[in-house]
This record gives C-alpha cells, structure tokens and sequence, in this order.
C-alpha cells in the first residue's frame, strides 16, 4: 500500500476511465492511493487541459498481502462487480467505508454478498473521460459526483475536499438515481449503435429517438418513487448538445475495446422494471435486443 505521512488510506478497485480519474482525485487531494487491477501497469497517466499527468499511486494486481483500509471505491463496470470480490474481501474492515461508483440501480445490493456489515455509500458520477490504454485516460469534460446525504455522504465529501472533483450531497437520493440513469439510457446505447460520439444529438433524428428511450424510462422512474419528468427529458437531451461533440459514452468505448457493455444495467434496468410495474417501453426493449445481439456476435468494430 501506498504510505503518506498523515494522508488518509484509500484503494480504487478497477482502473478503466472513471477508476483511474477517481484515483487521480484521491492523489491531488493527498491521500495514499492503491489503484487495484486486473493486468498490471507501471504508471498512471491522465491527460487533461493539454497536459498528461503522471498520478502518485500504487498499483497492485493481485489482493495478496493488502490490508483493510478505511475508504474502498468500487470503479469497475456493474458487470465486474463479483470480479471485484476478493479485493473486497482483503481491503473491508469494520470500519470500512465503501464508495460504489457504477452506472445502473442497485449499487449496494451487487457489493452486499462481499463486504459484510461496511458502510455502503452509492455514487453517481458525471464526468466525460475516456480510457486510451491500460493506465492511460483522457479527461474530455470536468465532472462532479452525487452521494446521499447524511453522515457518509459527509465523510466522503470531507475525503474529496481539495481534490478537484465536486462531492454533491443529495436528499432525495432516488430522484438523483434516476437523474444520472436517464443520462445513460439514451446517450449510451446509441452512440454504442452508431459508433458516433456525443456530438450525433445534434442530429434532429437521433434527438427524436433519445426523446422516445427518455420518456419511457420517465414512466418507469415515476413508478420507482423519482420526482422526474417532461423537464428531464428536455434538460438531459440540451445536456447531451452543449457536452464537448468528441466525448463518447462508457458504453461506447467498451464496444471500441471489444470489452462486454453494461446494457443489461442500464437499458435492461428499464425493461425489468418497467414489465414489473406493467409499463410497456417498446423502444428500450428493441434497443435492448440490438445490444444483446451485438455483445454476442463477432468482436466489435474498432475505430
């Protein structure tokens, strides 16, 4: 583990985009990283304002040896959370505290079977950055993360302090939730689709098929107790115009990779949901489809 007089403890388990900027984080702000990944690398780089960045962390491969400490961020794909076990299982203590950054619904409950009774804390990040190579991302648009308010929501934001990323500490967790789903259930499946980066919500017909996926998923939020609506809809798709036309998607820079998307997160979250509250959501379930077939045909296109 990494040792810094006086700094604070904290390991990042996975090392992909928002891994590896979460970690760069955690080092301006001074705190002794582990970065914890699968296929090891010498050094973290993150490119930002025309500058790259070599990060101060450690970077192990195998839980072997690692100790608990009192901060665990989880940053691998909702998909790789079981994958993330072992390093759980080293890292959590008693008095552990677990930061679950993922796309998708139900953040504690993947991380329950792994880390006992350890305080679970969901976080929802909004950040456009893009993993080029393994230890190497590109910061495209500056971002922000929502927490629950309370007493770890508090103690994370303290974590955060002086480290560039802004910690926003959110009462109606669920509306939130929602907020940061309906930013993916649109963007990511169609830019992973085309190929296309951000930028193709500037086409009119691309805009009109995003509003479709966003108002059905609207319905499904209301249902699951979101305060969301018409005004999301439109507040998401003017998000999705005014990003920066060259960031890409989570999603779509998995299919680049040839890596397995989350679509059955995010997408598939809708579909289920919405069959159990009886809401038909035609779209998400053709795009549902489409992905499924895509992730199980030839090795994706890259560019």
């Amino acid at each position: 583990m990494s040792e810094k007089p006086g700094a604070t403890p904290v390991a990042v388990i996975g090392a992909g985009a928002i891994g590896g900027l979460l970690a760069a984080h955690l080092a301006q702000a001074g705190h002794a990283v582990t970065l914890c990944v699968r296929t090891p690398f010498e050094r973290l780089v993150v490119e930002r304002d025309g500058r790259a960045d070599t990060i101060d962390a450690t970077i192990v491969s195998s839980p072997e040896g690692l100790v608990p400490v009192p901060w665990v961020l989880v940053a691998t794909k909702s998909q790789d959370t079981a994958a993330a076990g072992p390093w759980l299982r080293a890292l959590v203590g008693p008095g552990t505290a677990v930061v679950v950054v993922q796309n998708g619904i139900g953040h504690a409950e993947r991380v329950a079977p792994f880390v006992g009774d350890a305080t679970v804390l969901p976080a929802l990040i909004y950040s456009g950055v893009e993993r080029l190579a393994a230890g190497h991302i590109r910061l495209h648009t500056e971002g922000r993360i929502t927490v629950p308010a309370g007493p770890a929501g508090d103690a994370f934001a303290a974590l955060m302090e002086g480290s560039g990323l802004t910690v926003q500490r959110e009462n109606d967790f669920t509306t939130a939730l929602w907020r940061k789903v309906l930013s993916n259930v649109a963007a990511n499946p169609i830019t992973a689709l085309t190929l296309r980066r951000i930028g193709v919500f500037n086409e009119p017909d691309i805009a009109a098929l995003g509003e479709t996926l966003l108002t059905e998923a609207v319905a499904v939020a209301q249902a699951e107790g979101a305060e969301v609506g018409a005004d999301d809809v439109a507040r998401t798709l003017q998000m999705h115009r005014t990003y920066n036309p060259s960031t890409g998607t989570s999603m779509l820079y998995d299919r680049l990779a040839g890596r397995p998307m989350e679509h059955d997160y995010i997408t598939g979250a809708i579909v289920r949901m919405a069959a159990r509250h009886g809401i038909d959501v035609p779209f998400n379930r053709a795009i549902l489809t489409l992905l499924r077939a895509l992730d199980a045909g030839e090795p994706s296109a890259r560019r």
